[in-house]
């Protein structure tokens, strides 16, 4: 990671299986290729006139996808691109990636197709009129799994 303020702190990420949870059950995504980014908006904790929250990421790659090489080569490249464009992603939401199929794409050229394409599907989503429109479900908590 680079110093120069591009960090991926915790308060940038989707921790709790609730968190995950409302952004599901708020249903509203959008899909490109081997994306599929859920957005909710996030519970206003700060004062009116306050800079918006920071936008969070959760990332959801499941095992049918591939092996454990593979699925960590999608996480590694959406938090790099979630990281590099955070100032270009609509502030004060909740994003969830849900990964399809496929591989992650490599290279330069892949971390800058991926990166445009969780740009323009914040953006789609956020600017719907029926985004904007839609109540917001509260945090439910969730019991502790245990395995």
């Amino acid at each position: 990671m680079s110093d120069d303020g591009e960090a991926f702190p915790k308060a940038c990420r989707l921790l709790r299986p609730s968190e995950f949870d409302r952004v599901y059950r708020f249903r509203r995504s959008a899909a490109e290729g081997a994306l599929v980014l859920y957005a909710c908006p996030r519970p206003a904790s700060s004062p009116d006139g306050a800079p918006p929250l920071p936008a969070r990421l959760g990332i959801s790659v499941s095992r049918r996808i591939g092996n454990a090489v593979v699925r960590n080569a999608w996480k590694r490249r959406l938090r790099e691109a979630f990281r590099v464009a955070r100032r270009k992603i609509p502030a004060g939401h909740d994003y969830l990636v849900v990964v399809r199929s496929g591989a992650a794409p490599g290279g330069a050229d892949g971390a800058a197709k991926v990166e445009g394409i969780l740009v323009a599907l914040a953006a789609r989503i956020v600017s719907r009129q029926a985004y904007r429109d839609a109540d917001v479900p509260p945090i439910v908590p969730t019991k502790p799994r245990h395995r």
